[in-house]
């Protein structure tokens, strides 16, 4: 593993996109990992570290893998107006991390924010993509799961300590399911930043949480995107999530690309894709 970094374009000026990369090029397409919405890149490192072979030493089906922390993010830059923040941005710095990898075709893996991210490459005429894992998200999501996500994504807690960080994070991804302690330590020691008050704060930008502020929610909804991917798609599920109902899973396999779901009970939003059983699915379905 190699911590790298690019620089992405805002109207803003440049900026620093920092990115661990596994693997080494050379095979199949190399794998885009990206993350939810105030998460980063390191959250894939159980799953980043599988397909590149690196956890058992395998050089069979071994993958080139990239997990970006998209900016405002992990070690990324913070962009100077939370009015710079938003899917075109992070499609191009995607873009960016693509033409990086001097590749021609990747695989995709994105939960949640980072699904939506994939899908609409996916959709795009001459997309790179070449297959698409979408976690835990799909084309509909509710105004009450987005309500839910605002609760969180609109405060800026701040700790005396990690524990007391950890504490936080295993209260509000009690949906990610049941994870070890190293797995939740993991999370929380990639998932903050210092503050100047000698403090710890969340690893993400606050004015990410404008978009929330002093706005109407409603129901996002992207069909139309959805309808025109042609990539194959494996889209996975928390039996217990409210950001993709059984519903909306369902009506994806119905229409638009070629789909595969699987759910995981238990669940909710969204599975975090460290259990072994989660990351067999992913490399199986992948390397298939």
């Amino acid at each position: 593993m190699e911590q790298r970094d690019l620089l992405g374009l805002s109207p803003a000026g440049f900026h620093r996109i920092v990115y661990t990369e596994w693997g080494s090029p050379g095979g199949d397409p190399p794998v885009v990992c990206v993350h939810g919405l105030v998460r980063n890149g390191r959250d894939f490192d159980a799953l980043a570290g599988a397909l590149a072979g690196a956890l058992a030493g395998a050089l069979a089906d071994a993958r080139r893998v990239a997990c970006p922390d998209m900016v405002g993010r992990g070690r990324s830059d913070w962009l100077p107006s939370h009015t710079l923040y938003g899917y075109p941005q992070y499609c191009a710095d995607a873009t960016a991390l693509i033409a990086r990898l001097d590749t021609a075709q990747v695989d995709w893996v994105g939960t949640s924010m980072g699904g939506l991210i994939g899908m609409m490459l996916a959709a795009q005429p001459n997309t790179p993509i070449r297959r698409l894992v979408m976690n835990d998200v799909g084309p509909y999501v509710t105004k009450a799961a987005l309500e839910r996500i605002a609760g969180y994504v609109t405060s800026d807690p701040s700790f005396p300590d990690l524990d007391r960080l950890e504490a936080y994070l295993r209260e509000i991804y009690a949906p990610f399911g049941p994870l070890t302690d190293a797995q939740w330590q993991h999370l929380a020691r990639h998932g903050h930043r210092r503050r100047d008050d000698g403090t710890l704060g969340l690893a993400y930008d606050p004015a990410l949480g404008n978009a929330f502020r002093g706005q109407q929610i409603e129901d996002v909804d992207m069909w139309p995107v959805w309808d025109r991917i042609r990539c194959p798609v494996l889209v996975l599920r928390g039996a217990e999530s409210d950001v993709l109902t059984a519903g909306t899973a369902e009506e994806m396999t119905r229409r638009g690309p070629q789909t595969t779901v699987l759910t995981f009970p238990g669940i909710g939003h969204a599975p975090p894709l460290m259990a072994e059983d989660q990351i067999a699915i992913v490399r199986d379905w992948l390397n298939g």
